[in-house]
């Protein structure tokens, strides 16, 4: 007999069975949570060469991406507040619930708003929140009938919109002046082997350099055909991104090893590490299972750089951050690397401050410039740069009024001229660097 057949049980017998398996179900959904919790924190999925718990829930348990996505956020939410685990247990509430009431959950609210979603429907729950947690109006939106033309305008050269009535008048548009409002993400779809459907949104600035893209490709791409244009586009960003990350170069140079600084790396021996790890993270589980990752990859020191180890293609591997930043625990210790993310952080904090501040003392000068009269601001930053004095720059700005039409570079060299001594020999230097 089918063990799965249940045409067999009367009535009553088959509801207490579903009585009780339910029951058992939610019992085991709740163990699950709690053993996941603690992989989680252990980071047992990184010796199994999965870069992410996720990843792991999918590869080695073989969960949906949504199924697992739901029991990580549910096991993450328990850990904070552990009386999830036996209300899982019980039925109260079930895992959509604890997910939606995951963001708004605090030590304060946390027993109170649990019992309030206790045997409440998903839109039940989600009219709570809303009642709890009223968020802002959506911007209003008037979206175009089906047939009618969505084209962004094309940017004239003043920088302006086409008027409306203009074949490029962009139909949708909102009601809130210079407000964002996300839109859902691209999506791509197989069709058949080897092909593939792209639907998204694009953004009037996206649509405005796809047509630029398609005018400079004009004879290469006669048609104008958006695929060909994204595809040689890509090559180009992939190539540049491969070049910043892995020295990659279609003519490199003669190699070198000499390093100064034993952190850095030559452009030679990234091109060969990449070569040989074939771009994708060497991370190998004691079982022999190699980490799929090809996202977030860094050079990763067998001997660490701390401990007399160089940056030669030998002592150097591809490693994904996760493996990498555990690897690093392992050898120094969590503390200490906790302790040196957090000096990074400020670190970058630090400079992000300071560009921040030179930014903004850009913008005084150009204020100060446009209150004095100066038609020329824009020249006194690149001014400031070279080491002049404001009240220098701002002079040799106003200098430049009697050339308006003239393009920044040649107003640039205009106010050098001005500021230089007389009869001193002069450098021709604009915004795009000596003439």
């Amino acid at each position: 007999m089918n063990r799965y057949s249940r045409t067999h049980l009367p009535d009553h017998t088959l509801l207490r069975q579903m009585v009780a398996n339910a029951a058992r179900e939610r019992g085991i959904t709740a163990e699950v949570l709690a053993d996941l919790a603690e992989v989680d924190t252990r980071k047992l999925y990184l010796p199994a060469a999965h870069p992410s718990l996720l990843a792991w829930r999918v590869g080695e348990l073989h969960y949906s991406e949504d199924a697992a996505a739901k029991r990580i956020q549910a096991a993450r939410t328990a850990r904070e507040h552990p009386a999830i685990f036996d209300m899982v247990a019980d039925g109260r509430p079930h895992l959509s619930a604890v997910v939606l009431l995951a963001p708004h959950l605090t030590p304060a609210n946390a027993a109170e708003l649990l019992a309030s979603a206790t045997n409440r429907t998903k839109a039940e729950i989600v009219q709570l929140l809303a009642e709890r947690f009223p968020r802002a109006d959506l911007l209003t939106r008037v979206e175009p009938l089906a047939g009618v033309e969505q084209a962004v305008p094309p940017t004239r050269a003043d920088g302006e919109r086409h008027a409306p009535g203009h074949a490029g008048f962009k139909t949708s548009q909102r009601l809130a002046a210079q407000a964002s409002d996300p839109v859902p993400p691209a999506r791509v779809v197989p069709l058949a082997p080897q092909r593939f459907a792209l639907q998204g949104t694009m953004s009037g600035r996206m649509h405005d350099k796809l047509r630029r893209a398609q005018e400079l490709l004009g004879h290469a791409v006669p048609s104008g055909d958006v695929m060909v244009v994204l595809v040689r586009g890509l090559d180009a960003l992939i190539a540049m991104l491969e070049k910043r990350k892995f020295a990659a170069s279609q003519k490199p140079g003669k190699a070198t090893h000499r390093n100064a600084h034993p952190r850095r790396i030559p452009a030679s021996v990234r091109r060969e590490v990449v070569a040989r790890d074939a771009g994708r993270c060497t991370f190998v589980s004691e079982e022999g299972r190699r980490c799929e990752a090809r996202t977030r990859l860094e050079f990763d020191h067998v001997t660490p750089v701390a401990r007399g180890g160089e940056s030669s293609t030998a002592n150097l591997r591809l490693r994904c951050r996760a493996p990498n930043q555990h690897a690093a625990e392992q050898a120094f210790g969590a503390a200490f690397m906790a302790r040196k993310r957090d000096e990074a952080r400020r670190r970058d904090a630090g400079r992000r401050d300071a560009f921040q501040e030179r930014h903004a003392a850009h913008e005084r000068e150009r204020a100060t410039a446009a209150a004095a009269g100066t038609r020329s601001a824009d020249v006194i930053p690149w001014l400031r740069q070279l080491g002049f004095r404001a009240d220098e720059a701002r002079r040799a700005a106003q200098a430049c009024d009697a050339i308006p039409d003239a393009s920044l570079d040649e107003r640039v060299r205009h106010a050098l001229r001005t500021l230089a001594p007389a009869g001193a020999r002069r450098c021709e230097v604009g915004p795009s660097g000596p003439a």
